[in-house]
């Protein structure tokens, strides 16, 4: 058994609000091996972008990290100053934002973007890093490559500014790649052929990858694991086929009831719902925050949920 590349345990993620503490991301533990992909599933607002940007040390000035271990190789990255990670950021470590057209800078042109990383990390010359940002864009499928190079964000479609962004965070071939929702807002087609590219450019360079999405099809094309998260704790983990077959945690059966299934689905009907609200995250938080949503809640349930566990299989309730 190889060892695991980015290793997560006990991250929060705090944030002072006008009602108190922001409980964001609370207590969660993961592995990701080399060539594995991990899927982060969820609904809006559970933690999970909250997750990504407190793996690569981005989050909000108020926000506050705390972590017993948050270790990326041989680095442990809660204990790194900024100098160190800014040297990590964009090398060894790179990550694709959910939307392109704000994470570009509008005032710079493709290139510029693309080379700016490489030069900086790699100390190379102009010609090389045009050189690797000409090549990667085509590996992501721009034609006239080296015509882009001089166009700006605007120029360009949704498509085409997701895999600008793709080739930007492989400028300097990163062993880890964090990925927040990169098909949001891209329509069917355009959604494979992204996922297929990301699919087959970690096999080649064998990357780790963590892909945030709430879209449990994307979940089902690409994970390897799958850590579904709910009011800013992973609730579940497991492989993908045990997430699909043997569902656990009563919120991952509810996600998995709200999909439409081809054949079953009768045209009209009603899709599923989980019913409820999410419960406050601000505060002191105490037991299971599914239970006023949960069809099996009891008693028992207002106090913290143990984690049981089945070989590779762990959830967090009370049901077994």
């Amino acid at each position: 058994m190889s060892d695991p590349l980015l290793s997560v345990e006990g991250l929060s993620v705090d944030i002072p609000v006008a009602g108190g503490t922001l409980r964001a991301v609370r207590d969660i533990s993961f592995q990701v091996k080399r060539g594995e992909t991990l899927c982060v599933v969820g609904e809006s607002g559970c933690g999970k972008s909250m997750t990504a940007l407190a793996l690569m040390d981005l989050l909000p000035r108020r926000a506050k990290r705390r972590a017993q271990s948050l270790r990326f190789g041989k680095n442990d990255l809660a204990t790194l100053d900024a100098k160190q990670m800014n040297a990590l950021r964009g090398d060894r470590m790179a990550m694709i934002f959910q939307e392109p057209m704000t994470a570009l800078n509008p005032a710079y042109t493709i290139g510029n973007q693309l080379e700016e990383a490489y030069q900086r990390h790699r100390k190379a010359p102009a010609d090389e890093a045009r050189a690797r940002a000409v090549h990667l864009l085509e590996k992501v499928g721009i034609a006239n490559a080296g015509q882009r190079l001089g166009q700006y964000p605007h120029q360009l479609s949704g498509g085409l500014r997701q895999r600008v962004m793709i080739a930007m965070a492989l400028m300097c071939g990163p062993d880890l790649l964090v990925a927040d929702e990169p098909t949001t807002a891209l329509d069917v087609t355009i959604q494979a052929q992204i996922l297929l590219l990301l699919r087959q450019l970690q096999r080649e360079l064998d990357m780790a990858m963590v892909l945030i999405t709430h879209d449990l099809g994307v979940v089902a094309r690409v994970a390897d694991r799958v850590a579904v998260m709910y009011a800013g704790q992973i609730v579940e983990t497991g492989t993908a086929a045990e997430i699909f077959s043997s569902p656990r945690h009563p919120y991952t059966r509810g996600l998995l009831a709200c999909i439409p299934v081809p054949g079953k689905t009768k045209r009209g009907d009603e899709l599923g719902s989980i019913p409820g609200i999410v419960p406050s995250l601000v505060g002191t938080l105490v037991g299971c925050s599914f239970r006023e949503r949960c069809g099996f809640s009891a008693a028992i349930c207002a106090a913290d949920p143990p984690v049981h566990s089945a070989a590779s299989h762990a959830w967090r309730c009370v049901l077994r």
